[in-house]
């Protein structure tokens, strides 16, 4: 991704410590819908901290983003299969914001693949990775406004969370299957992933 160091390392922390803790959380699950939700947020968090590495430290060319492509284009078709079984519209919801993810990780994989090369009018520190931004800039903006809407949507569902306190419903849960941090998860994967394009 394009943008200062500092953003990417600290986009790298952020999904990496979120995908670390969407895979406790699906250790700790039982087979099923939960867990399997849990597997894919914890391929999206670990999927955003490599694409977040910047360039000066790891150049992927050639063979990163046409690799990350494919892996999260079959994560937006697994995403997609459980929603035309059924499940509910919950189950639904969840399933198609997925595979939106999913299919935003390819964009902004292809995007890094197809880059137009630096030249004299490109930024200076994007000339130095020999690439300028790409992407679609309509399409960017669509996804933009998706995950800022899913963003203020996430942060709203932690706030009855943070009001109730550990005297809640879940206080004898395990921290890894507590529902404010899952919820707390996806709000900090929403981030990423506008920050992340803001960067593209």
């Amino acid at each position: 991704m394009h943008g200062p160091p500092l953003v990417g390392w600290l986009l790298v922390a952020l999904c990496a410590a979120t995908g670390s803790y969407c895979l406790l959380r699906m250790r700790g699950e039982p087979p099923g819908r939960v867990r399997r939700a849990a597997g894919a947020e914890a391929l999206m968090g670990w999927g955003m901290a490599v694409m977040a590495v910047p360039a000066a430290a790891l150049d992927p060319r050639p063979w990163g983003p046409p690799l990350l492509a494919a892996v999260f284009a079959v994560a937006a078709v697994r995403a997609l299969l459980p929603a035309w079984h059924g499940g509910g519209r919950a189950a639904l919801g969840h399933h198609l914001h997925h595979a939106v993810g999913a299919l935003a990780m390819v964009y902004m994989a292809l995007a890094m693949a197809v880059g137009t090369p630096a030249g004299g009018h490109g930024h200076a520190g994007h000339a130095a990775q020999g690439r300028v931004p790409g992407g679609v800039p309509a399409l960017t903006a669509v996804l933009l406004l998706y995950f800022a809407v899913y963003v203020v949507w996430s942060a709203t569902r932690l706030a009855p969370a943070g009001a109730g306190g550990a005297g809640g419903g879940s206080g004898s849960l395990a921290w890894s299957r507590r529902p404010e941090l899952a919820d707390a998860c996806r709000l900090s994967m929403g981030i990423g992933m506008l920050a992340m394009l803001l960067t593209l």
